[in-house]
């Protein structure tokens, strides 16, 4: 009779599945061994992250779903880029090369003011420094940290924000503000219409300069008729004239007062 055999020792039938695999674990192997299957797994757990930073610009003109795939191509930037050795964790590396990513398709693809090509070159050197910086000082560097990263003056690196700021043109018809509650007024709302009365104030002026010439009678029927909105008959019953004699009174004063002004061009 042969002897009983003892069970079996449990030995693993291979590698653990990526999905159970902790981030740090997959971060490091992909770093040493550059497994698509890895990257594809940290792409998978990382997307959310990458979209909350394209979401931010959801109020531009650009589909959401475009700018989360300008995300997705700076995430997989940012896995190729990172190493674990340097013990910066990997969103707060991540998150410059994203944001660089997105920044960098407004600026080629998106904007549409163009800035000359020294400017141009500046914002480029600024986004790269502003990147740089917030890696390694896992926050948001001030203008005199940039301006010291690249030796210019903290006006240039203003200068150079405020162009990025202003390289595309607000649509007059898109909502402004964002967030739970937007603002659902648009720009066009802001733009005044043109005053029905601006084509007077130069005839305006002109009158406001004859009347001093006028006695005080004429002046009298003049306010009671235009600014009173008096009938003749009114006018000549609070004046205690007959209304053919307002009549003649306005006819008069009206003539001396287009005379006046008709004089005004050669008097200048």
């Amino acid at each position: 009779m042969s002897p009983k055999k003892g069970p079996k020792s449990e030995e693993p039938d291979g590698p653990m599945p990526l999905g159970l695999m902790k981030e740090d674990e997959l971060l490091a192997e992909y770093a040493e061994q550059r497994d698509p299957q890895v990257r594809e797994e940290l792409v998978r757990r990382f997307l959310p992250f990458a979209r909350s930073l394209a979401l931010r610009y959801r109020g531009a003109s650009e589909p959401p779903d475009d700018l989360i795939q300008v995300a997705s191509v700076g995430l997989v930037n940012a896995l190729d880029r990172y190493d674990p050795e340097r013990g910066t964790p990997f969103m707060a590396f991540a998150a410059p090369t994203i944001m660089g990513e997105l920044k960098r398709h407004f600026r080629d693809r998106v904007w549409t003011v163009r800035v000359p090509r020294g400017l141009h070159d500046r914002m480029a050197n600024v986004e790269s420094a502003t990147a740089d910086l917030t890696r390694d000082l896992q926050r948001s560097p001030s203008i005199p940290e940039i301006a010291e990263r690249l030796d210019i003056d903290e006006l240039e690196v203003l200068e150079v924000l405020e162009a990025g700021n202003n390289r595309r043109p607000v649509s007059l018809d898109q909502p402004s503000g964002a967030g739970e509650e937007p603002d659902e007024s648009t720009p066009s709302d802001w733009v005044g219409e043109e005053d029905p009365g601006f084509e007077l104030i130069e005839g305006r002026v002109a009158l406001e300069e004859a009347i001093p010439h006028l006695d005080e009678r004429e002046r009298l029927v003049l306010r009671l008729r235009f600014a009173e909105d008096m009938t003749q008959s009114q006018i000549a019953e609070r004046i205690g004239h007959s209304q053919m004699h307002v009549s003649r009174i306005l006819r008069r004063t009206l003539k001396r007062v287009r005379e006046r002004i008709e004089e005004e061009p050669e008097d200048g």
